[in-house]
């Protein structure tokens, strides 16, 4: 099953995530099927770029989104 999650990046105390689209059956380490955005919660205000268009294909396939990932989608505005 695909799942469309966060991926932490950075070092530590110094978190970067990347919104990847990947198998769940693989470690979270592994290499991802594709990369669809990313999240940096330290800017004021954070900073969330997610490719719409892209995340709604994969939703669309049959990738499930995170928690997490579903509050960003519910958060940032959709682009037109």
């Amino acid at each position: 099953m695909l799942t469309i999650r966060l991926k932490r990046m950075g070092a530590k105390k110094v978190p970067f995530y990347r919104v990847v689209v990947q198998d769940s059956r693989r470690a979270p380490s592994s290499r991802p099927i594709e990369e669809v955005g990313t999240y940096d919660p330290l800017q004021k205000p954070a900073l969330v770029k997610l490719d719409r268009t892209r995340i709604d294909a994969w939703i669309a396939k049959g990738a499930k989104a995170s928690e997490t990932l579903r509050s960003l989608l519910k958060k940032t505005p959709a682009q037109v």
